[in-house]
């Protein structure tokens, strides 16, 4: 293999010196802490992938060539699938390969192989959940011959590049590995791609952490307010996905053009109540263990709640500059670095029956394919559809038996070993009923769950406590990965639909436009079919009436095609309305907040009798518009304070237009009242398992009957969750909380207790005020004490973290890998969903993680962004290039067809048989 010939295009050499200087003082950094011996810039740059001349790659039957532009995103031009494939294996292991590896270890549960006893715990419930086992299923016994072989194929290119190499010609991670452990990578196997997508299922799983929390709640609440709490979507203000239709009693099939009246709407249907409250209801904070786990999953996948999610949409071409559809994308995921996505084109130089593929779009590193994108003759988006497709279950456990009606059922188990770097290996006896997998039996804690949880008179005796088990769609075997072919090789909205039907797990909204002018939308996904139980609460394992019976048939999953109003936007909204709908997909969709948004934005533009562009189009993602601040501002501004401090900083508030741009000294104001409004009105009286961990305040013990103002009364009970998922964390289910006890001057939820500075608070205004001095000197803590001087990007800082020796190596290390802060503008319901956490801090938990807007049709005039860039080695040209402009809202130019990316092309690499 010859040496690496990078050619220096005009934006690498403006940058080399920086990078160099940049270089210099981590050597520097590296000598003062002892490790100058061995690191230097050979070290540093030994990753760096070749970029031109000519590869031989074993398995190849033709030439291909891999042209990568200014930023270093590469489109790959072959003549045959298989090429195709395993050169997209080669190129992603170029760029990502530590990326690969680390998920990889994460899917399987073999983290510890490589980080030692700290990953134990991590691996334990990653194969307690058999992740990798059901990967390895799907690949035997469900995808075609043709998935099996683009998968051997993209394993076969990824592996062509590992030969030969390891250490510091893999990447700067290895090379500090090595002084901690023996480790090499092993050879990838096309199952090692498959597991990915359940990690992606795990991180858009549903309500399985609302599950928890209802339980938890009743430690100190009661069932009215837990109720106030989860509130009812608003139908009546933020519109569902899909306008009409509904499941056709004469063909049992969803139509999009029946009327409501045309409908056997149930009310939702398949709810059966919630008669599992009596016996599920009061799981109680035991179940904290639980959740505390589910903390350590999503240390790698980001975090989860109501803020995750994603925003698209799509409009006629009747309402564009172009007469074609456009369509726009951005998922909100937890930031990484590298970002999760990677931008790349798969291209047979002539489509055909041994070369069917053209497609561009946003890839997965370890995944053959284009998972977000378009080819050449449609677009399609994803966003989290929300479905509850999880249920945890109280299991009475007897030995090795547990209980079902008057049946006694023998226990499955299976013996694991987890094999740790510096060592012993550890073995765990992974047990499971017909629901699913124990996960109690990974805390010891969940071990006893449910001693105290008041259960029906008609449940088993709780004895030792009761276990839990999880049922996950996703624990199923399925053809998801068939699914990611099939959408790449798409035709019309025909082939799409037949193609959505086995994206089984995640449920993700998808929407599409084609180059003929049609715009539609699919539901897809496993969604299971309750006999008993909405989902809401765990449910009473022991009793058969609780069992899954069935999944909702695809043909009755909701659709549209070319809906009358032009346009369809998904955002985590509700997808129909419930009435009109005979199935239960969930209780808890995101409120639509950013949804409703898009919505008027867009129908802003029609009504004003304008014409939506690309740019239009790129406006809207940024927008940074706060609903919580137009309801909640006026209440504010018409409260009379005496302090001049605080009064300076509500004067930040008057004629405010409601936006969060970055230099916002109102939007900085207005966020950190609404922290503490949040904080004094709802998460001083969750209870410990809910707020934030180590955040200590003296309550009334939970069994306590006594006033909240009677001071002697009260306990120090300190938190226990994790920053990022700490409750209340401020998203729009909070804003629909506080909408609807607004207007209830004396509502209890605005009594707060005396501290030692403030009085109680007995009505709204009280609490607000409160707030509104609480966030004055929050703020002059933090920014200083000129109210002038505050601006919302100082607070609202994101960055950019290595999720794996980034987060936990040691300080240089992190120094080395990690980039930042960037102060931002946007927030949390914001179609700018830089998402933000108000039970914890300020600090960016979520962004949009890429955006795109394709110009159908006229595809070489798409745009495009990724947070990140396209390389992971750090001080590469491109391992952060994107984010400047991501964070300014900027967008790439997208070229597409081949003369566009020919004049693009900075780097050309062939790849040789």
């Amino acid at each position: 293999m010859p040496a690496n010939t990078t050619a220096s295009s005009p934006k690498k050499k403006k940058g080399r010196r920086a990078r160099l200087l940049v270089i210099v003082l981590v050597l520097a950094l590296v000598a003062g802490v002892g490790y100058g011996t061995w690191w230097s810039i050979t070290t540093v740059r030994a990753s760096f992938p070749q970029t031109t001349g000519t590869i031989k790659l074993e398995g190849l039957k033709g030439q291909v060539e891999v042209q990568r532009d200014d930023y270093g995103i590469p489109q790959i031009y072959a003549d045959s699938d298989e090429d195709l494939f395993r050169a997209q294996g080669f190129v992603q292991a170029q760029d990502r390969f530590w990326e690969m590896d680390v998920r990889r270890h994460m899917t399987a549960g073999r983290l510890s192989e490589m980080f030692g006893s700290g990953q134990v715990e991590t691996d334990s419930f990653l194969r307690t959940l058999g992740w990798r086992r059901v990967a390895q299923q799907e690949y035997d016994t469900k995808l075609s011959p043709s998935a099996k072989k683009y998968l051997q194929a993209y394993a076969d290119g990824v592996n062509a590049y590992l030969k030969g190499r390891e250490g510091r010609d893999l990447s700067v991670e290895y090379a500090a590995l090595e002084f901690e452990n023996d480790y090499k990578p092993e050879k990838w196997t096309p199952v090692d791609s498959v597991a990915w997508l359940k990690a992606m299922a795990w991180d858009l799983r549903g309500n399985m952490q609302e599950e928890i929390d209802r339980s938890l709640l009743t430690s100190r609440l009661s069932e009215k307010q837990i109720k106030d709490l989860y509130p009812a979507y608003p139908y009546d203000r933020n519109r569902p996905i899909v306008a009409e239709g509904g499941v056709n009693p004469a063909t049992g099939k969803f139509d999009p053009d029946a009327k409501p009246s045309d409908i056997s709407g149930n009310s939702g249907g398949n709810r059966g109540g919630n008669s599992a409250q009596g016996a599920a209801q009061g799981l109680n904070s035991q179940l904290a263990a639980l959740s505390e786990t589910l903390d350590t999953i999503p240390a790698l996948l980001g975090p989860s709640g109501n803020g995750i999610g994603s925003n698209s949409w799509v409009v006629s071409g009747r309402y564009t500059t172009t007469n074609k559809p456009m369509l726009a994308n951005d998922p909100h995921l937890a930031p990484q670095l590298p970002s999760l996505w990677y931008q790349m084109g798969l291209h047979c130089r002539s489509v055909s029956a041994s070369c069917q593929y053209d497609v561009a779009g946003y890839t997965f590193s370890g995944m053959p394919g284009v998972i977000i994108g378009h080819n050449q003759d449609i677009a399609w988006g994803f966003t989290n559809l929300g479905a509850d497709v999880t249920d945890l279950y109280l299991e009475k456990l007897s030995g090795d038996s547990y209980q079902v009606g008057t049946e006694e059922k023998r226990l499955t188990t299976r013996e694991e070993v987890i094999k740790v770097a510096g060592g012993s290996d550890r073995k765990i006896t992974v047990r499971s009923t017909e629901h699913g997998p124990l996960v109690s039996d990974r805390s010891d804690e969940l071990e006893k769950v449910g001693q105290k949880a008041p259960v029906s008179n008609s449940a088993p005796d709780r004895g030792a406590g009761y276990g839990v088990a999880l049922q996950w769609t996703a624990l199923q075997a399925g053809k998801s990965m068939d699914a990611v072919f099939a959408l790449n090789r798409a035709k019309d909205f025909a082939t799409f639909r037949a193609a959505a039907k086995n994206f089984e797990v995640p449920s993700q909204n998808l929407v599409y436009a084609d180059a003929k002018g049609n715009i539609g939308y699919q539901a897809p996904g496993k969604i299971p079919v309750r006999a008993e139980g909405d989902g809401t609460t765990p449910a009473p394992g022991w009793n058969p009436k609780y069992k899954w019976k069935g999944y909702i048939p695809f043909d009755e999953l909701p659709y549209e095609l070319n809906p009358k109003r032009g346009y369809i936007v998904t955002a985590n909204q509700a997808v129909i309305d419930a009435k009109k709908y005979p199935h239960l997909i969930t209780k808890d969709y995101g409120y639509g907040t950013r949804s409703q948004r898009i919505n008027d934005l867009i129908e802003l533009k029609i009504q004003g009798g304008g014409k939506i562009s690309t740019e239009d189009m790129r406006t809207m993602q940024m927008d940074n518009s706060s609903e919580i601040a137009k309801l909640l501002t006026p209440y504010l501004l018409k409260i009379d304070i005496s302090d001049p401090y605080v009064r300076e900083a509500q004067k930040l508030l008057e004629g405010w237009r409601y936006t969060q741009e970055p230099d916002s000294g109102a939007a900085a104001y207005f966020n950190v009242v609404w922290r503490n409004v949040l904080k004094l009105a709802f998460g001083n009286k969750l209870p410990k398992e809910l707020r934030v961990e180590d955040e200590c305040l003296n309550v009334r013990p939970a069994d306590s009957t006594a006033p909240d103002d009677e001071l002697t009364k009260r306990v120090r009970e300190c938190g226990q969750r994790d920053t990022d998922s700490a409750q209340p964390d401020g998203g729009d289910r909070w804003f629909e909380v506080v909408r609807r006890i607004l207007k209830d001057e004396k509502n209890e939820w605005w009594h707060s207790p005396a501290s030692r500075t403030d009085a109680a608070t007995v009505t709204r205004d009280q609490l607000l005020a409160r707030a509104m001095e609480d966030a004055r000197w929050e703020l002059t803590a933090k920014l200083g004490k000129d109210a002038t001087s505050w601006s919302w990007g100082r607070l609202h800082q994101l960055t950019l973290k290595n999720q794996t020796l980034g987060t936990e190596g040691p300080g240089f290390l992190q120094f080395v890998l990690n980039r930042g802060p960037w102060n931002l503008g946007g927030g949390e319901g914001a179609v700018n969903a830089t998402g933000w956490n108000a039970a914890g801090d300020y600090s960016v938990i979520w962004v949009p993680s890429m955006r795109m807007v394709v110009n159908v049709g006229d595809w070489d005039k798409s745009r495009w962004i990724n947070l990140t860039g396209a390389s992971g080695h750090a001080y590469s040209a491109h391992y952060t290039d994107q984010t400047d402009k991501w964070a300014d809202g900027e967008l790439l130019d997208w070229a597409y067809g081949k003369q566009a990316v020919q004049a693009r092309t900075v780097d050309t690499l062939k790849l040789t048989p």
